[in-house]
């Protein structure tokens, strides 16, 4: 009648890996022969945690062989552990341990990090106007509330509110935000950035995702001269095909001889100006002779596997004026 036991912690919040402390006194009562133990739930389905014979790597006393303090260290606290602990006094009977007093039970929820954000775009490059959906992801963070801003080159741009999930254990949740962003030809240096703030993080993490990723910025093609004069037979003609203003920088230029490809002559580099957008020239040189007069001559553009892009001359040659 006289046995007491404390367990005076209602609610405990620990981060994952940390240690967890769990608190239960008792009174010296060597009248009730039996165990004290450490249950996690009540009840059927409730697990040992902590008995003073069994094997328990992560458990050890904060007091070795004390009659009277039977507070307990769990270390490296993982999501599952969350749940009600009880500290039980066991009383030894013919069909073995029956409980005998047990603790009010202690709350234990966990404190735990979201993961670094992710953002993913779309499965595929856009043009210019297109809107565009952008997903932000983060998990295994605990508690549930956290916060999500989205950034265009640093500047906050709207989006709906995070979904969120409860994650594989009941003490852990998932978020995923989405934005809705309409491209532009410029947005090809342009970033955007998913930051996520939580209460375990001292500082908030960020996400990033190159807009350049998602756009497809199509060429504007010009082939000069435009339109070409006459030429006379047996002179050196020069042709330029002018590709310019395109994102991602993979092209081919082939020129066509009546629809025949031709050796290419002379093609540039894409450079990359400043704005990000890349172009280049091609240039081809025919000799005019009698037989290539009113040959059609096409320059054919292709990018990033797109259809192909044609642009087309007729190639007009006059005899030399006679002296």
């Amino acid at each position: 009648q006289d046995f007491t036991l404390e367990q005076p912690q209602d609610k405990v919040v620990v981060a994952v890996g940390q240690t967890l402390t769990l608190t239960c006194t008792t009174s010296e009562n060597s009248s009730i022969p039996g165990p004290v133990k450490w249950l996690k739930g009540w009840g059927t389905g409730n697990e040992t945690i902590y008995d003073q014979t069994g094997n328990f790597p992560r458990v050890t006393r904060a007091v070795n062989g004390s009659n009277t303090d039977f507070t307990i260290h769990i270390r490296d606290v993982r999501p599952e552990d969350a749940g009600t602990y009880y500290c039980v006094k066991f009383r030894k009977s013919l069909d073995g341990d029956e409980p005998y007093l047990r603790g009010k039970g202690t709350v234990v929820s966990l404190h735990a990090k979201p993961t670094h954000p992710v953002v993913s775009g779309p499965g595929r490059r856009e043009k210019p106007g297109q809107s565009v959906p952008f997903t932000c992801t983060a998990g295994g963070f605990f508690p549930k509330d956290i916060d999500v801003k989205w950034l265009k080159d640093e500047a906050q741009i709207s989006a709906q509110q995070p979904q969120i999930t409860l994650g594989r254990t009941n003490s852990s949740y998932n978020m995923a935000s989405t934005v809705t962003v309409t491209l532009q030809k410029d947005d090809v240096r342009s970033r955007l950035v998913c930051e996520v703030k939580h209460p375990v993080l001292t500082a908030p993490l960020r996400g990033t995702y190159q807009l350049g990723q998602a756009l497809r910025v199509s060429p504007s093609i010009r082939l000069l001269p435009d339109p070409p004069s006459p030429v006379e037979v047996n002179k050196t003609v020069s042709f330029t095909c002018h590709v310019k203003g395109f994102y991602p920088g993979n092209v081919t230029v082939t020129w066509l001889e009546n629809g025949t490809q031709m050796k290419e002559e002379n093609i540039s580099r894409p450079e990359e100006p400043p704005s990000g957008l890349f172009e280049l020239r091609s240039q081809l040189e025919v000799q005019a002779t009698e037989e290539k007069n009113g040959s059609v001559l096409t320059c054919r553009v292709v990018h990033d596997a797109q259809a192909p892009d044609d642009r087309i001359t007729t190639l007009r040659i006059v005899a030399p004026a006679r002296e």
